[in-house]
């Protein structure tokens, strides 16, 4: 099992910092950004050879290359995304897709979390596919909420529900089981080519809705934010210097 970082967005919302850097290489304690905080978590959960799909600034990220793996005792792999501004991110998961096929522990390059969280999905592994989930956080319209069946299977992931109905929010990493990697890359195929603008996570609604396997690890009370703007950044400069 690899570790694979989604980090090809612009993050426009984040001008000026991403004028000249990927979202993922924004500072969020000091000088660690949060692809440090990302590599940092995979390696301390055993995972020491790590993908990374690049697209706008990739240049930013080859350049820390030596310096992460130095400083991580990893080994990284580059996937480049040459539509990271046109399209959304299905595509960049399923250009990974011969990279997780080796099954991978996938995190979005945007989001700051605790190693728990990692830890949560390794101990729980199983499903095919399994999906950190906060199922304690009050939602509103911008998160990516989440429904599941009585016996556990993911029946909904979508921003597009009323937050009351959701079980909990996806918080953006996920195992996906080397069984499960040529379905999964099949349905994110189908996903991009029906629409480029779809998220991965529409991948994973494909997926499960061809009958594979997806169900959800909960997180606990856990310290974490997606980093879309700058109010999100100034949480992430809060809670990142605790970990």
């Amino acid at each position: 099992m690899i570790g694979l970082i989604l980090a090809a967005g612009a993050g426009r919302r984040l001008r000026p910092y991403t004028d000249t850097l990927p979202k993922a290489l924004v500072p969020v304690d000091g000088e660690t950004t949060i692809m440090d905080i990302s590599l940092r978590n995979l390696a301390a959960a055993g995972l020491t050879d790590v993908t990374i799909v690049v697209g706008y600034r990739a240049n930013a990220v080859e350049e820390r290359v030596p310096a992460f793996e130095s400083r991580y005792g990893v080994k990284i792999s580059l996937v480049h995304n040459d539509k990271a501004e046109e399209w959304n991110n299905a595509y960049s998961l399923w250009l990974a897709r011969d990279h997780f096929a080796q099954g991978a522990l996938m995190v979005n390059g945007d989001t700051v979390h605790p190693v728990s969280v990692e830890q949560t999905l390794l101990d729980q592994r199983g499903p095919s596919i399994l999906l950190a989930i906060d199922n304690l956080k009050k939602l509103a319209e911008e998160e990516m909420k989440t429904v599941f069946s009585a016996d556990g299977q993911l029946t909904k992931i979508t921003k597009l529900m009323e937050p009351a109905e959701a079980f909990g929010e996806y918080i953006g990493a996920t195992i996906i089981e080397a069984s499960a990697a040529a379905a999964l890359a099949d349905a994110l195929e189908a996903t991009w080519k029906r629409n480029p603008d779809l998220y991965y996570e529409d991948g994973f609604q494909e997926y499960a809705n061809r009958g594979g396997e997806v169900r959800a690890a909960t997180i606990g009370e856990v310290d974490w934010v997606e980093v879309d703007n700058h109010d999100d950044l100034a949480k992430a400069r809060d809670i990142a210097c605790r970990y």
